[in-house]
């Protein structure tokens, strides 16, 4: 197994700046997978991505709506979609994912609910209570060349 980049997160501005620079690294076809229990910070990290790759920093939860999108301030497409209330695969082809791996940004919270549609080239990001403070474990998977090593 990869030994993941683990990052300490001790509150939420940490979570929020851990997404900023990884967003300032994302490309058109990267995608994010956000694991975590409830409350563990995934939006909160995924609202650092957005706000360093679109300028919107009030983005809202796709928790009702699954699924949000922005335009970066580069011109090409970012997804953020919550797949917790999915409860079957074949709603996902309703959302377009498989689509928007092609060439947009995916951030992706609750992406046990992929099955099949499990994209091959990813970072899966785990987010994790340590004690009293919380960790970001991240495994790239597929390659990443050295985008990874200033985040």
């Amino acid at each position: 197994m990869i030994k993941p980049l683990s990052f300490a997160l001790p509150n939420t501005a940490a979570t929020g700046a851990l997404g900023a620079r990884l967003g300032a690294v994302l490309q058109p076809g990267d995608i994010v997978l956000l694991h975590g229990d409830l409350g563990m910070g995934k939006t909160t990290l995924a609202r650092g991505m957005i706000a360093a790759l679109c300028g919107v920093s009030d983005a809202p939860s796709p928790t009702y709506t699954l699924i949000q999108s922005y335009e970066t301030q580069s011109g090409f497409w970012l997804f953020h979609a919550d797949l917790y209330r999915i409860e079957a695969e074949g709603e996902l082809e309703e959302l377009g994912l498989d689509d928007a791996f092609d060439g947009a940004i995916c951030l992706i919270e609750w992406p046990d609910r992929l099955g099949r549609y499990l994209p091959r080239r990813r970072l899966d990001l785990h987010l994790k209570q340590d004690g009293a403070q919380r960790i970001a474990q991240i495994y790239p998977v597929g390659d990443w060349g050295g985008r990874l090593a200033n985040v």
